[in-house]
């Protein structure tokens, strides 16, 4: 299993709990990004820099992650796109996307873009991370690595 993170727009703390989580289990880490992360190296993580560019990072995950990976994003396409490959996938805050859920995520994601593009409703974005979302996050990391993703 390896543990993969879209970057770019991840919460430092998840972050740190993924890095723990890797090496507490001796799991793989990548961390995949359009810019250097400024991690030290470590044994087991690897961070990929790729190109700038509308859904680069994406599409690398996309490409590389394998049924039986893990994937952290808060990207409802890259979640549906995990999902419907077989992947797990998880948002920073602890939600588990699977096949139940990701259809009816994805149609209000787009639902609420389509709003926003016409003028319909703010352009506000989700609520400042918090203690309790880091908690929910590890919590439900902590359950996903014990089930050993359903396998």
């Amino acid at each position: 299993m390896t543990l993969w993170i879209d970057a770019d727009a991840c919460p430092r703390p998840v972050r740190d709990v993924m890095l723990r989580a890797a090496r507490r289990r001796e799991l793989q880490l990548v961390l995949v990004a359009n810019s250097a992360l400024g991690l030290a190296p470590a044994p087991g993580v690897r961070q990929v820099v790729v190109p700038g560019g509308a859904d680069v990072a994406d599409l690398y995950i996309i490409e590389h992650a394998e049924p039986g990976d893990l994937v952290v994003t808060a990207d409802i396409p890259l979640a549906d796109g995990l999902v419907s490959r077989g992947i797990t996938a998880i948002n920073p805050r602890g939600e588990i996307y699977d096949q139940s859920s990701i259809g009816e995520r994805l149609a209000v994601r787009n639902l609420m873009d389509e709003l926003r593009g016409a003028g319909l409703a703010g352009r506000g974005g989700p609520a400042p991370f918090s203690d309790k979302d880091k908690q929910s996050f590890a919590n439900a990391l902590d359950r996903l690595l014990a089930k050993g993703l359903g396998k």
